[in-house]
């Protein structure tokens, strides 16, 4: 299973951006997905969680300003993020649990990271 992130890049305090991330290879089932930071400096941190009954929890800095969610035809998850504050500054890594049979157990998988940097 592999992921890949994207939709990183450069935006004002104030405004938004949204993250992607695609699971490919062989999947059987998708549990959990999860979106995490790590700022420099900083251990990596929680941001959005979204479990598969589409059951949500978010990271307090982060909470109304967020929106987790996951396309499963797609094998995707989002993160849009609106009200951006240079505190939001960071590497984001999606995260989620599969396997690729259904008697496996399930794994977790990572994706490469992607820059959010938030700044006038």
């Amino acid at each position: 299973v592999q992921l890949q992130a994207s939709g990183g890049g450069l935006v004002q305090p104030g405004g938004s951006l949204g993250l992607s991330c695609v699971a490919s290879g062989s999947i059987f089932s998708i549990n959990a997905m999860y979106w995490y930071r790590q700022a420099p400096g900083k251990q990596r941190e929680l941001v959005a969680a979204l479990t598969s009954d589409g059951m949500t929890n978010y990271a307090d800095s982060v909470k109304g300003r967020f929106t987790i969610s996951r396309d499963n035809a797609k094998n995707t998850v989002y993160l849009q993020m609106n009200s951006l504050k240079p505190e939001d500054t960071a590497v984001y890594y999606c995260n989620i649990y599969a396997k690729s049979r259904a008697a496996m157990p399930f794994n977790s998988y990572w994706g490469q990271g992607t820059q959010v940097t938030v700044s006038s």
